[in-house]
């Protein structure tokens, strides 16, 4: 599976609250959600973000409350992924469940905003085509994958379920 997008660059220690304001929790519209991503850290975000973007950032990504509106106001805007140097834990569920993207990588410091990624998400390769650098991670697992191209973890469900029954 490959990426590619513009990097929109965030610093360290974003809560959920920096991701989506709790003032839009009452909706659970994935493009709603996006229209607010960000806003009270970044209000320009949702606007300048193109389908097929990349988050870039720092440590501790995604910290705060539990909350799944999070990892889907990011995608609603239309991230592909999110590349931090450390995720909340709840955050990695909560992406997984909603089919975000998510990889851990020390050289964050070296990508900027405006620069160009390609993500090889079965080797762990991300390219940094405007800087010409090549950055290694874990590769993210076949299994997360597919959640991810099933648009989510019920949907995932939902598609093995039929298939069960179709045999």
């Amino acid at each position: 599976m490959i990426l590619k997008g513009t990097v929109h660059k965030i610093g360290d220690d974003v809560n959920t609250d920096d991701i989506i304001s709790a003032k839009y929790l009452v909706s659970t519209d994935a493009k709603e959600l996006g229209s607010h991503c960000f806003e009270s850290i970044r209000p320009d975000f949702a606007g300048s973000v193109k389908p097929g973007d990349i988050i870039v950032a720092g440590k501790n990504f995604g910290c705060g409350s539990s909350r799944e509106h999070a990892p889907l106001a990011i995608k609603g805007c239309g991230v592909s992924a999110v590349v931090a140097k450390s995720f909340a834990a709840i955050f990695f569920r909560n992406a997984i469940n909603i089919g975000l993207p998510f990889l851990e990588c020390e050289d964050i410091d070296k990508i900027s905003d405006d620069d160009v990624l390609e993500i090889d998400l079965n080797k762990g390769m991300i390219i940094n085509y405007t800087k010409n650098e090549t950055y290694n991670t874990q590769p993210f697992p076949v299994f997360l994958q597919e959640i991810v191209k099933a648009g989510g973890l019920m949907n995932y469900v939902k598609q093995h379920r039929a298939e069960g029954k179709k045999k």
